[in-house]
């Protein structure tokens, strides 16, 4: 069967299971375009490719497949770049796939060209230059591979015109075989496993640290039994958040600079610590000289370049932290398991002690309570996205997450933009799940013009902006380090509510605390996409807070 490069890219998406595509068709894509008109795969029209790909992250992080997006050559591949570090950062799985000028214009500066293959080897897992029709097929299979195996990331095709209309034979990919993978399939070093667990019966006071790996490899219930049967606390990263139930007696909350002081406090007195699926970052470690210094370190991680990068492992175990732990309880029948009452104890003191707080008010509308009411009117159950900022980390402290793959953040990257596009990519995935973006009115701004995308597909999505007029999580540094001096970080506050209803959704203005839940459960009634603008104080800050390289000693708040 012949067929254009155009249709063996089409045939090879659905081989792949792809049911929708994210993108802005564009001249060099066309022909993929025309083919994709009546392939049955959907197709979401975002209004900018940045929104496209944050799109495709959404419904991967979500889903757990990967997701798809698509460009035109030019500025409409440049313009993903920011969505694939995203993504390599957050070990996201994308196939962003580009149009390109044809093969005999590559290198002339002909229209609309760019080298996006030399420009993305640093911001993808693995990228690839079509110039063979005959290898398309293959090369698909490959990216869609490289993109969901081990440590998954994003990869991208930059495909050239030429390519997309030449003709040749169809033939079906043969399975995937990378030698460079083979490491990923290999059995778990079990002494390492003995020796955790010699570790875990010696300790008195063990902390679990959960990071995004654990919802990466579905390892949720596993980390649930291995907690509960070794009595060990758990805290998580940004990335993690969800992985544990929130509000279990185990659960320590979120870690780092604006991690629960109880969290912080506990990975500071720790004796072992057993990382599961996560990096060590700065914003978890602060310090690293002074990180835990008392502590004796497990470090599960698939990718052996984590293990060691930052800070030093008494016990690697290189392997999936779902096949890991299901080695740890199958050997854990056999160990000599403690209850930790005393490290319970102090615990609970420092839970007592430092909760999360904050000062309410009887009519100002405070962003930590927005948060709680949006958590107790969607019982906890909605998928939650957020951009980058204040508002990010209000999300993260007070709605309690219970379930893996409900929270959907920029957290490697930091992002400004990237809650609302993500947001969308969700809704897509469930369509008859509730979705909240809770966004800044600096972050929201950044990617607004996706509320065309999000009512021209019916999507009813609810955003709630934290509006305080400025670029909140920057003023906050400038009033802590900087002297107060708010160096070109005020924004001012559009009216969001006529811009909701410029696009055709629905707009709502809550400025007094009695108004925060009516708003929030007439959004939620509400079968469209639904903007409210909460209007918060100018200077409220994110508490507790651990100053960038800081220690847990100047902790603030």
């Amino acid at each position: 069967m012949k067929l254009t490069g155009a249709q063996i890219l089409i045939e090879s998406l659905k081989a792949e299971g792809v049911e929708a595509i994210f993108g802005i068709p564009g001249g060099a894509i066309m022909p993929v375009y025309d083919v994709l008109f009546d392939s049955g795969i959907a197709h979401i029209l975002t209004r900018h490719e940045q929104g496209a790909i944050h799109a495709a992250e959404g419904y991967a992080r979500t889903t757990g497949k990967v997701g798809v997006c698509m460009a035109t050559s030019g500025p409409g591949a440049t313009n993903l770049v920011t969505g694939l570090v995203d993504a390599l950062m957050d070990s996201t799985p994308i196939v962003a796939i580009t149009g390109q000028v044809p093969t005999h214009l590559i290198g002339t500066d002909g229209f609309q060209e760019a080298d996006i293959y030399g420009i993305s080897i640093p911001a993808t897992k693995y990228n690839y230059l079509v110039r063979d029709v005959n290898k398309l097929a293959q090369i698909v299979a490959e990216a869609f591979y490289i993109a969901r195996t081990g440590r998954p990331g994003p990869v991208l095709i930059d495909l050239p015109k030429d390519i997309q209309l030449a003709v040749t034979e169809y033939v079906k990919p043969k399975p995937v075989s990378l030698p460079c993978y083979d490491q990923y399939f290999q059995e778990i070093n079990e002494t390492q496993v003995d020796k955790a667990i010699q570790a875990i019966e010696e300790a008195e006071r063990p902390v679990i640290y959960v990071g995004g790996g654990v919802i990466i490899s579905g390892a949720h219930q596993e980390l649930y039994e291995f907690a509960k049967r070794t009595h060990i606390p758990v805290t998580t990263t940004l990335m993690g958040l969800g992985s544990f139930p929130g509000t279990d007696e185990l659960s320590l909350g979120m870690l780092g600079m604006h991690g629960t002081k109880y969290a912080n406090y506990a990975m500071g007195e720790a004796d072992l610590i057993i990382a599961l699926g996560a990096r060590f970052d700065d914003r978890v470690t602060g310090k690293v000289s002074e990180f835990a210094r008392n502590a004796k370190i497990v470090h599960v991680d698939i990718d052996a370049a984590e293990i060691n990068k930052i800070v030093y492992a008494h016990i690697p175990i290189r392997g999936d932290v779902k096949k890991v732990l299901q080695v740890f309880l199958k050997k854990l029948d056999k160990a000599k398991l403690k209850t930790y009452d005393k490290w319970h104890k102090q615990i609970q003191e420092w839970k007592t002690q430092y909760p999360l707080t904050y000062e309410n008010s009887e009519d100002e509308v405070i962003p930590q309570y927005v948060v709680e009411q949006i958590y107790e009117a969607t019982k906890g159950e909605a998928i939650i996205t957020v951009g980058v900022g204040q508002h990010q980390m209000w999300a993260a402290q007070y709605y309690r997450f219970q379930a893996p793959r409900s929270w959907v953040s920029s957290s490697g990257l930091g992002t400004m933009g990237f809650g609302f596009p993500a947001a969308i990519g969700a809704q897509v995935a469930y369509p008859h799940r509730t979705v909240f973006t809770i966004d800044g009115d600096g972050s929201f701004q950044m990617t607004i013009q996706e509320l065309a995308t999000a009512v021209q597909y019916h999507l009813p999505i609810k955003i709630a902006i934290l509006n305080n007029g400025y670029l909140g999580m920057v003023r906050q540094w400038q009033q802590l380090f900087f002297k107060g001096r708010y160096s070109h970080t005020f924004l001012g506050s559009p009216d969001f509510v006529k811009i909701a209803e410029g696009y055709g959704a629905v707009g709502m203005l809550i400025t007094k605390k009695a108004e925060v839940r009516p708003a929030i459960e007439k959004a939620l009634e509400t079968d469209n996409t639904v903007v409210m603008d909460f209007r918060i104080p100018q200077e409220d800050n994110v508490f507790p807070m651990i100053p960038a390289g800081g220690t847990l000693k100047q902790m603030i708040g």
